[in-house]
């Protein structure tokens, strides 16, 4: 029998960081694992709360061992500092990932919600819902955490899904 590989989903972000836990066995559905949220002080200067979040994230791969890092990739938002500060937040993680061997793979928000609702125009409440579904959850994770195991079955189902090319 094949081993689980474990992957960790990250919804990252400057004041709420969602993670999500997963285990992969070809062939069969992946398996919950743990989900939650990292919360961050608003108050606290960037270079604290990135600290604290490299700081979080590193705990969580010693504590469960994924071998597999899955994020969300950068969109563009209205707001360029916004932008900005969510790529600091995103850089962190990923950082933190190589610096313990794991692969990172990063997804398009609508290609995350196409791999786990259908379609890539799904709202929050409709991730939230799904996830609950397919991993059985007596209730559905806050909206962070949901994302966030979303974003680490994007990474089981991509090899399946249709890539869309061009711009």
């Amino acid at each position: 029998m094949s081993t689980a590989t474990r992957i960790l989903g990250v919804d990252p972000g400057t004041r709420i960081v969602g993670y999500g836990l997963l285990d992969h066995r070809q062939g069969a559905r992946p398996a919950y694992v743990e989900c939650g949220v990292i919360r961050l002080r608003q108050e606290d200067p960037m270079p604290v709360r990135l600290s604290v979040l490299a700081r979080t994230i590193a705990e969580l791969i010693v504590e469960f061992g994924p071998r597999v890092l899955s994020l969300e990739a950068a969109f563009h938002g209205v707001n360029p500092s916004s932008a900005l500060k969510l790529g600091q937040a995103r850089g962190a993680v990923m950082a933190v990932a190589a610096e313990r061997g794991l692969e990172v793979a990063e997804y398009p928000p609508a290609y995350v919600k196409r791999a786990v609702v259908g379609h890539g125009r799904a709202t929050k409440e409709d991730v939230m819902a799904r996830v609950q579904l397919l991993f059985g959850l007596a209730r559905a994770p806050t909206a962070d955490a949901a994302d966030a195991l979303a974003i680490a079955l994007c990474h089981v189902h991509a090899p399946r899904l249709p890539r869309r090319t061009g711009p």
